[in-house]
């Protein structure tokens, strides 16, 4: 298990963007698989975007592929989700997750959380 601590979140209009920063208390180059999961009130946490230790493979849910970028930077033990032409439908906490275990995109695979930050797009 490591801490994990996000920030970034905010209030936008829809079309602007929000970059989320996730940061690691340990050095997320040993060998930690990360992603980002969402819950908008009301409605079950779901997957957003995934990325493998060394980012060379990623994966998205649908509603965000084109928008949404995953990546890390290792050397600064930080996970980020860079969100483009945001919508109300992207509003909900933002978590990120890790696991030591290979990339996913189910929640149960992930055995370290941090306490989320939020994500609020007006029209």
């Amino acid at each position: 298990q490591v801490h994990l601590v996000e920030s970034g979140g905010g209030l936008v209009q829809a079309g602007d963007s929000l970059r989320l920063s996730c940061a690691a208390a340990e050095r997320t180059s040993s060998s930690y698989a990360m992603a980002w999961f969402r819950q908008a009130p009301g409605k079950e946490r779901e997957f957003v975007a995934t990325i493998s230790w060394s980012g060379a493979d990623t994966s998205y849910t649908d509603s965000v592929k084109g928008r949404f970028t995953i990546s890390r930077d290792n050397a600064k033990n930080t996970l980020y989700l860079w969100m483009n032409s945001l919508k109300p439908e992207d509003t909900a906490i933002y978590f990120c997750a890790a696991t030591r275990g290979r990339i996913s995109t189910r929640a149960e695979d992930f055995n370290s959380w941090g306490q989320g930050t939020q994500v609020t797009v007006s029209s």
